[in-house]
């Protein structure tokens, strides 16, 4: 069933508004958050335009329910529902409450490490850990980290966009690191892959892990580069207020809102073409996850009558082009949110590293089937 002309043109008006906007517009820059969530409202209205056998589209109550808890559970662990909101605002105040101890700290270890090795610990560690500790909670970290080093404004953004790489692929290699990884597992977890708990580790493992040390040593490359000397080379004062923690918490509630119901008003597109689509295609295409949520695009494209091939290429291609955006991924919209990096400048890192490494992992998944 093709999808009528009105109803595509809406949704390419939507994409291209969402792709471009924030780099065209400063207002839109300025206020991200609202405008996604606008577009996203929009997305929804034109799917409800549109039938597909089996799946519900448009707006409903079940939607507007997941879009308003979402970010209030996006994880459960133990049973407990843990959310990005709540884990954003509880580390923030905590931070607002004992700052200048927790940036002594960080300051003290940046002063008995060179920067260099300050970097490959952050990506790292951060990312190797990540599927433990959730990526909200690296990204967090990784935060207040880059904040309380001596590095450029420019150095910092570069630091934290390869971290958000390394991150956004470690948390997917167990269901406690983000959404993504809670949902390839649910929909695998019958016949005949019956995923448990280490399934994505085991599957993806070997491609993640020596992802995340090369990430690392490209930080290293990067802060190797800086002039310890140069202006501009200093570690940021502490200077938020009780209001800006609490803002950056609603901020990031009304982002994953937005994401919400852009990923399932773009549900039309993604079943009516995307599962259509082969491997090797669907894992340059899936560089939409840039600026759609990936868990929705795994939702739709991942299935249990897939080859172990189609499941890599699909979760690879989503976990890489996620840091190249900043809606790919939530350690992006944490990162970006709280050290003010605009779009412009997280693509010019992010894009082309992004590029750089779903070129490699296409050789290594497709060419070299490793």
């Amino acid at each position: 069933m093709a999808l009528e002309p009105g109803v595509l043109i809406g949704f390419l008006v939507i994409f291209l508004a969402v792709l471009l906007g924030p780099f065209k517009i400063h207002v839109i820059e300025e206020n991200l958050e609202v405008f996604l969530f606008v577009c996203g409202i929009a997305a929804m209205t034109i799917s409800g335009f549109v039938e597909i056998p089996g799946t519900e589209t448009g707006w409903r109550m079940e939607i507007i329910e997941e879009a308003l808890t979402s970010p209030l559970a996006s994880l459960h662990i133990g049973g407990i529902p843990i959310g990005i909101f709540q884990i954003v605002l509880v580390v923030g105040l905590i931070i607002f409450k004992w700052h200048e101890p927790i940036h002594k700290a960080i300051r003290k270890m940046a002063s008995a490490l060179s920067l260099k090795i300050m970097a490959f610990i952050l990506i790292a560690v951060l990312g190797l850990f990540s599927s433990v500790m959730s990526a909200i909670l690296a990204a967090i970290i990784l935060v207040e980290m880059v904040n309380a080093l001596p590095l450029s404004r420019k150095s910092k953004i570069d630091l934290t966009v390869i971290a958000c790489f390394s991150i956004g692929l470690g948390a997917a290699l167990t269901p406690l690191g983000e959404p993504l990884s809670t949902i390839a597992i649910s929909k695998l977890s019958g016949a005949p892959y019956h995923a448990d708990f280490m399934f994505l580790f085991n599957m993806l493992g070997k491609y993640i892990l020596p992802g995340i040390l090369v990430y690392g040593l490209v930080g290293m490359f990067f802060l190797g580069k800086v002039d310890m000397s140069g202006s501009g080379m200093k570690a940021e004062d502490y200077n938020e207020t009780l209001k800006d923690v609490i803002m950056r918490a609603v901020k990031v509630y009304l982002f994953i809102m937005a994401l919400t119901f852009l990923g399932d008003g773009f549900k039309p597109i993604i079943f009516e073409y995307f599962t259509q689509i082969p491997s090797t295609v669907l894992y340059w295409v899936n560089m939409v996850s840039a600026i759609l949520d990936n868990a929705t695009l795994a939702a739709a494209e991942i299935g249990p009558t897939m080859s172990e091939l189609q499941i890599k290429s699909i979760l690879m291609g989503l976990l890489i082009a996620g840091g190249m955006l900043i809606p790919g991924n939530i350690p992006n919209i944490i990162s970006a949110g709280k050290l003010g990096i605009t779009s412009k400048e997280w693509a010019r890192l992010g894009v082309p590293m992004g590029l750089v490494s779903m070129a490699i992992y296409f050789v290594i998944i497709f060419v070299l089937k490793i």
